[in-house]
């Protein structure tokens, strides 16, 4: 399968699953602690990168109303379209992630929870490569990634109606990447899932 392929079944997966995979009126999960970790961090009305951003809750409705500025990026016309409703002040791109162009030193954090493991590897340490440009020195990337190396596809995810595909490298990969592009890995922690899980980082410019 090729990379438009790949990104293809990402986004039709996303366009059919988007209500089963979150309502409207979720709640803020398992993500509340990070997002509250990551405005106590911030300077009060940051500028926030959201890749992935899905329909916009959790994470760019609590970073809204906490009075910063979100801009959400996400392959999928139907989680943009919804979140664009949910999160009607903040600002929401339909792009491909690893294509973006954005102003280096632009956003004081870039959020990316559970999309990178959607992106295909080989773009995958460019983008983090970009992200750590687009952040203002003592920005912060909070990012959750693979644990375990794995590239897959799932049909009929969620019980639904489409099929999903991921692909990600192991946890000392994204260690290295997020390393090799200067980025100081400031906390790393295992997020179980089932029978695996996921890394989450948190990782820093350094001022200098």
């Amino acid at each position: 399968m090729s990379n438009s392929d790949e990104r293809d079944l990402v986004r039709r997966g996303y366009d059919a699953l988007s209500y089963h995979y979150r309502a409207d009126d979720a709640d803020d999960g398992q993500y509340a602690p990070w997002l509250a970790d990551l405005h106590r961090r911030l300077p009060p009305a940051a500028s926030v990168l959201d890749l992935g951003c899905g329909c916009g809750v959790p994470a760019a409705r609590f970073l809204t109303n906490a009075g910063h500025h979100v801009t959400g990026v996400d392959i999928s016309d139907v989680q943009i379209e919804r979140a664009r409703r949910l999160v009607p002040t903040a600002t929401f791109l339909r792009a491909d992630a690893t294509q973006l162009e954005l102003p280096p030193m632009s956003f004081d954090a870039v959020v990316c929870l559970y999309a990178l493991i959607h992106m295909p590897l080989v773009d995958q340490p460019r983008l983090i490569d970009q992200v750590a440009t687009w952040l203002r020195p003592g920005g912060w990337l909070l990012a959750t990634t693979g644990h375990n190396a794995w590239t897959g596809t799932e049909d009929n995810w969620l019980d639904g109606p489409a099929a999903m595909w991921w692909s990600h490298a192991d946890a000392p990969t994204y260690r290295t990447w997020l390393q090799q592009a200067e980025l100081k890995i400031t906390s790393e922690g295992f997020v179980p899932e089932g029978s695996s899980g996921h890394t989450l980082f948190w990782a820093q410019r350094p001022l200098i």
